[in-house]
């Protein structure tokens, strides 16, 4: 069993997209593999949960007024 990775970052904290964040088919609305958030752009932490398969922590990061998106640690990083 893999080890349980603790969240490095806390629900209501402000960050940033470290990398540009693409459709991977969880928006069936938006194009395949479309732009949903560009690098550098700001968001807020709306809840921590967890990958079960990976045992890694997700978070999911509210971008402007409707666009909440999954990301993972390296995905974001802190303002």
């Amino acid at each position: 069993m893999i080890e349980p990775k603790l969240p490095k970052y806390q629900w209501g904290q402000r960050v940033k997209a470290a990398v540009d964040l693409h459709n991977d088919g969880s928006f069936p609305d938006a194009p395949a593999e479309g732009l949903l958030v560009g690098v550098g752009h700001t968001g807020e932490i709306v809840q921590v949960g967890r990958h079960t398969d990976a045992n890694l922590p997700i978070y999911l990061v509210e971008f402007g007024e409707r666009l909440v998106v999954g990301c993972l640690e390296e995905e974001i990083s802190p303002l």
